[in-house]
This record gives C-alpha cells, sequence and structure tokens, in this order.
C-alpha cells in the first residue's frame, strides 16, 4: 500500500507511474478524500476540545454559584455528547474508504523497469545454457508422462475436476526429489531458513502481501472464512506482521515447499492440457525481509538463487525483466526466469522474482528500527520461486527425454532418486 502522505508530496509522479502501469490518474481523488477525512478528524477533535473546557467551566460556575450558566454548560456538555459518535462514526467510514481505495492501487515500478502495456514490452536481461542437442521427436510432458504410465489425468478428473494431475510412482518420486533438491540447496547454500507455516491463513495475512481485496476471485476460501495460499509468500511475509525488528538482524530470508493453491479464475482456455496451470501445486518459495537500503541488491541475490537451481539441473532458460504492464500489482520490479521446454518449442515462466519496497510492509504494519533510531521504518519485501516444482517437473521430463521414451534422471536429483537412474515405463 502507497503512502498517502507521499501521494500529496507527489502527485504529478504518482499519477505518471500509474500511468507507466497502463492506470488512470487517481492523485486528485484520493487528496480530495484525504481533505475530507482530515475535516472529519479535525472536527471531532473540536467537539472533543470543547466537551472537555466546557467541563471545566461547570466547575467554575458552580464555584461561583452560577447555576445559570452551570445548567447552560451542561446541556451544552450533553449536546456534544450526543453527537460525538456519529462525527467519530464519519471519521471510521471516511478512514475506511481511503484505506480501501489505497489497498487497491499498485506498487510504483522502479525508474529502470521498462514501461509496456503487456509481456510483449519485456526485455530480455541474459540466457543461459543451450537447447538439447538430440535429434529425436520433441514431445509434451503429458505425452511423454502418459505413455510412461505415470501420468494420470483422467483419475485426477474423477477425483478433484479440471486443473488437477495424479502422478505416481517414478515420476512422484522425481517431482519429490526436484522439491528436496531446491529446499537443501536454497537452506544448505544461500542461507535461507526452512519454515513450515499454515497453508490456511485468516483476511490480513491475504491483505499483507496484496492479495486482497482486489483478487479475491483468484483464491479458494474455506467455509469458516480462511483462504488456501496461492504461494507461501503469504504465510512467509506475514511472519514479520506488526513487529518491530532490529535491523542489524536484517536480512531475514525464509524458504518453504509447499503446495499452493490457485482458481486460475482468469486463464480459461489457457494451458488446459497437462500439469503446466494447476488449481494445486507444489513450489519452493523464497522470501527476504530487507532494509530500504538493501532490497535493491537482494532482488539481484534472490534471482541468482533461482538461476542456481536451473543450471545445476542443466536447463536451458532465460531472465526476463518484466515490464510495467505485466509485473504484479505488489512488485516494483519483477525478473521472471523462463525455462525452454522443447515440447512447446518456447519458453515458460518457472520463476518470479520481486522486489516490493515497502509496499507489503506498510500494509502489515512491519517495521524495523536501527541501532541509534527513535523512530522506525517500514520493512522491505521480496519474494520469489525457488523454483515451481511441477514446472521443473515438465523442464526436466522434455529436456531429458530419451529417444525410446524414457527420461534419464539428472545428476544432482541422484542422490534423491534410490539409485533410479532412469524414469522407464510402469510394468
Amino acid at each position: 500500500m502507497l503512502d498517502i502522505k507521499w501521494i500529496r508530496d507527489n502527485a504529478d509522479a504518482f499519477d505518471a507511474a500509474l500511468a507507466k502501469r497502463g492506470a488512470s490518474p487517481l492523485a486528485t481523488t484520493l487528496i480530495d478524500l484525504d481533505e475530507k477525512r482530515r475535516s472529519v478528524i479535525q472536527k471531532a477533535q473540536d467537539m472533543q476540545s470543547r466537551r472537555n473546557a466546557a467541563s471545566k467551566e461547570i466547575g467554575a460556575a458552580m464555584a461561583s454559584k452560577n447555576s445559570e450558566l452551570a445548567e447552560k454548560l451542561k446541556a451544552e456538555v450533553t449536546a456534544i455528547k450526543d453527537l460525538l459518535p456519529a462525527a467519530e462514526e464519519e471519521e471510521r467510514q471516511v478512514t475506511a474508504e481511503l484505506t480501501d481505495q489505497l489497498s487497491r492501487i499498485p506498487n510504483i515500478p522502479l525508474e529502470d523497469v521498462p514501461v509496456g502495456s503487456d509481456e510483449t514490452g519485456n526485455v530480455e536481461k541474459l540466457t543461459w545454457g543451450s537447447k538439447p542437442g538430440w535429434n529425436h521427436k520433441a514431445l509434451e510432458h503429458y505425452e511423454i508422462g502418459e505413455a510412461l504410465g505415470w501420468m494420470d489425468f483422467e483419475a485426477a478428473a474423477k477425483i478433484a475436476g479440471s486443473r488437477f494431475t495424479v502422478l505416481k510412482g517414478q515420476l512422484a518420486r522425481l517431482e519429490r526429489a526436484l522439491g528436496q533438491f531446491m529446499i537443501d540447496v536454497h537452506t544448505g547454500e544461500h542461507g535461507y531458513t526452512e519454515v513450515h507455516a499454515p497453508l490456511l491463513v485468516r483476511d490480513d495475512a491475504m491483505f499483507g502481501t496484496g492479495q486482497l481485496p482486489k483478487f479475491s476471485e483468484d483464491l479458494f476460501r474455506t467455509t469458516d472464512g480462511r483462504w488456501l495460499i496461492p504461494t507461501a509468500e503469504v504465510s512467509l511475509t506475514n511472519l514479520v506482521r506488526e513487529e518491530i525488528l532490529d535491523q542489524e538482524k536484517l536480512p531475514l530470508r525464509f524458504t518453504a515447499l509447499t503446495p499452493c493453491f490457485r482458481s486460475e479464475a482468469g486463464s480459461s482456455g489457457r494451458d488446459t492440457r497437462g500439469m503446466l496451470r494447476q488449481h494445486q501445486f507444489m513450489k519452493c518459495e523464497l522470501v527476504s525481509i530487507t532494509d530500504a537500503d538493501s532490497s535493491i541488491d537482494e532482488h539481484e541475490r534472490m534471482t541468482a538463487c533461482a538461476e542456481e537451481i536451473l543450471k545445476r539441473l542443466g536447463l536451458h532458460y532465460r531472465v526476463m525483466t518484466l515490464c510495467t504492464g505485466d509485473m504484479g500489482f505488489g512488485a516494483r520490479k519483477t525478473y521472471d526466469l523462463e525455462v525452454w521446454l522443447p515440447g512447446q518449442d518456447t519458453f515458460r515462466e518457472i520463476s518470479s522474482c520481486s522486489v516490493c519496497g515497502d509496499f507489503q510492509g506498510r500494509r502489515m504494519n512491519a517495521r524495523y528500527r536501527g541501532k541509534d533510531d527513535k523512530a522506525t521504518k517500514f520493512v522491505h519485501t521480496l519474494n520469489g520461486s525457488g523454483t515451481a516444482v511441477g514446472r521443473a517437473l515438465i523442464a526436466v521430463m522434455e529436456n531429458y527425454l530419451n529417444e525410446d521414451g524414457t527420461i534419464t534422471v539428472p545428476d544432482v536429483l541422484l542422490p534423491y532418486m534410490g539409485g533410479l537412474k532412469k524414469i522407464e515405463k510402469a510394468a
């Protein structure tokens, strides 16, 4: 969430930033609403001040035995007491309206983010590796998985409907190996602390990371009012909600390997075959909590950590800097890692790493204080996939496909596979 004081002081810059996002100017509307809020607050404060002053004057009038004046002042105090609740309720309503409007405004892009309206405006930062050198026919992951007998979409549809997958046997083990490999690298080498956090969260947690109130249709909700996490970013980032941290203990780095749940409300007709876009999927999430001076460098570091997973798996990928029109709601800058999928003959996103500035820190009221500082500042937050496990499975299947339809297990995963070196057809 953005700071209304910053918007008041930088109205033109704010509207220009919104324009880069493809949004209409809002500075005047928000400032007018803030003026109304300030006026209502002042009105309530004036009434309280007059009530307090009149109460003191009653004592003076009584002391001077001026009963007529005392009764007049008592009547005034009673009238103010009757009016105050309405004034305070108006203040709450106007404040809630301003907060709601601010909560629906996307973050301000950093100056070096390319301006564009959609994914066609994204800019390639780098490419690593090369396409597979084999000459046999490339296949999509669902063709490979079904032919091997370890991937069952019909069973998944019977159990849960569309956009679910049943993995069995050797492919189930391969996916588990990928997740374990990722979490081991990030905790053992990259300095992240592994966390097992709730998969069900309250409204406040979803608000803190920006999913609510604007994107509720993308989420699954339980009958008791909780939400299934669309990403472990929600649980990990909210670990510091309403906390004041010591600056010297920053950065905090968290990682979690969890199921994620998304309704894919805006994806009708897209990627309907296979397991590329699912309602339920595994992801290894990375979250960093930093001070204001460190977040940009931390963004580069986090992206490098995610890249390292793809490098060790030997997967060809590229890093894209997302343009202003393709970035997520809470991001100031985002790098997408896109892995090469031979079956689709294209790159597809496998990780997205974003720096959010104090956008989420403000929503969570998460702050930090320097050693010699009295004042606090809102933390900066970052999140990224390290990586999406299901999409990594797809990439391994398609890139390590052998001519006979088997899949060679990448060397880095062999310690997790119990001696299995190839994924072969089910007996």
